[in-house]
């Protein structure tokens, strides 16, 4: 409602109804006294048929009819000449001046003539508050309906419990038993980087990845500190480039540890819920979820050319992996490890750990996976890989792994007596299935050997000159990332 007039009088109406002609009045006679009441009880705007009793609604309207609050000198403005039509309201007293008299009407009937005037003099005396007034009305009678749209909530219950199963009951579990790792270098510049691990015993063993410390692992330093701000300075028991898994040692590691429980990877599904915990750029103790959005998805964590690049057959998930992640646990709606994060998928292109943010593609090494290694990791120090004795094209994609017509250094691609030889395979058959598992390229096949075990039997579906067999490997192994 505009204030801009507030205090001051207000023009004419220039919209009055017009009015019938009234017949001239002869100059001897006196004019009339106006009647007030009659002329308002026959006033066009009213209507000819019975008239309620006045109510707050009959102000609202008198309200209505103007652009900004009147003042009590306005109604003046509409009087019209003696003798013209329609005749002056009654005079209507200043604020705080006493109410002068009004003249008596004709002895015609008065039925509600002290209502409208009533009415009228509603509309004068209240107009500036009218707003108000009805909102007051309205609470007070709540006769037609209209009630306060404020919803008064309840007092929180104070006994307020968290069921077990929901996400922030299973944080509050695990985050116990995870850290984040920061490694330093041992070079004058001290570069390093921070990652996430997971106790693994009691022993004080943390599963990590491998990049997360590798920058560390020659005279370097690390640390691991807990959510509950604890930090202990850790070491390197054992790596794996290949598998991207490392396990360290806390050096004085305190009692009462919570190892997280391991979960099986064999059996998650996709559409499982999941739960990522760890320290994306820095954020400790940061918890995200999603689901699993597929599986066995074969990534490799370089450019897929070889030397020292990491394959997995992955866990894929739609929840927030970011830089800082890496190591840190993915778990199902239990509680358990089913997966260590290990990289993400950028719109930069290509897979790894760059520091581009989550596009919702993040990729985890199959708990199963990982807990073989680091058991080997834990006993020997040492990684041991799972090998069919053949050099593999780890450039073509599409059409399978095609055993290489030379291995490294113009060697046999298929070693002597090895697995594959024994088998049968020779240099240019293409390997299309791998233990069920389709196969599309080199780092899809290194990553399917890797999920199994040195001396598993596994079923290969080869091509050679245009056709299709089958043929049974027993796995070799290798020690050592050389």
């Amino acid at each position: 409602m505009s204030t801009e007039n507030e205090g001051k009088a207000v023009p004419g109406d220039p919209a009055a109804p017009s009015a019938p002609p009234t017949p001239p009045v002869p100059p001897s006679a006196p004019p009339a006294p106006a009647p007030a009441p009659e002329a308002a009880a026959t006033h066009p705007a009213d209507g000819a048929g019975p008239q309620e009793p006045p109510t707050a609604h009959a102000a609202h309207a008198a309200h209505a009819a103007h652009t900004a609050p009147e003042t009590p000198t306005t109604h003046a403005a509409h009087a019209a000449p003696a003798g013209g039509w329609p005749p002056p309201p009654p005079a209507v007293p200043s604020w705080g001046a006493p109410h002068a008299p009004v003249p008596p009407g004709p002895a015609a009937p008065r039925k509600r003539t002290g209502g409208l005037v009533a009415a009228v003099l509603a509309a004068a005396l209240v107009a500036g508050g009218v707003g108000g007034g009805i909102g007051y009305w309205a609470a007070e009678r709540d006769d037609d309906g209209i009630s306060s749209t404020t919803v008064s909530s309840g007092d929180t219950p104070a006994s307020f419990k968290r069921d077990p199963g929901t996400v922030a009951a299973v944080a509050a579990k695990a985050l116990p038993g995870v850290g984040t790792i920061q490694a330093k270098s041992g070079g004058s510049q001290g570069e390093g980087g921070t990652g996430t691990g997971f106790v693994y015993d009691q022993e004080g063993h943390i599963v990590t990845n491998n990049h997360v410390v590798a920058s560390a692992a020659d005279g370097g330093t690390l640390s691991v500190t807990f959510s509950d701000g604890k930090s202990y300075d850790a070491e390197v028991v054992g790596r794996a480039e290949g598998y991207d898994v490392a396990v360290l040692k806390l050096k004085n590691a305190p009692k009462g540890l919570q190892p997280l429980p391991l979960g099986d990877s064999d059996k998650v599904a996709v559409g499982d819920s999941t739960i990522a915990i760890g320290a994306p750029f820095g954020l400790s103790n940061t918890v995200t979820t999603g689901i699993i959005s597929a599986k066995n998805r074969p990534v490799a964590s370089g450019d897929g050319s070889g030397g020292s690049n990491s394959y997995m057959s992955a866990l894929q998930t739609d929840a927030s992996i970011n830089p800082g992640n890496s190591g840190g646990p993915l778990l199902d709606a239990s509680g358990a490890v089913i997966g260590i994060n290990s990289a993400i998928q950028s719109t930069s292109g290509g897979f790894g750990q760059s520091q581009a943010g989550s596009i919702g593609l993040g990729f985890a090494i199959p708990v199963n996976q990982a807990k073989n290694v680091a058991q080997q990791l834990i006993k020997t120090g040492k990684p041991v890989y799972p090998v069919i004795g053949a050099t593999v094209n780890m450039n073509k994609e599409g059409e399978g792994a095609e055993i290489a017509a030379k291995g490294t250094g113009g060697t046999s691609s298929v070693t002597p007596d090895g697995p594959a030889a024994k088998a049968g395979l020779k240099p240019g058959d293409v390997i299309t299935g791998f233990g069920g598992h389709q196969i599309d390229s080199g780092p899809t096949l290194i990553s399917e050997i890797w999920t199994h075990k040195p001396g598993d039997s596994v079923e290969i579906t080869y091509e050679r000159d245009g056709k299709s067999a089958k043929t049974t490997v027993v796995l070799g192994e290798r020690t050592g990332d050389s």
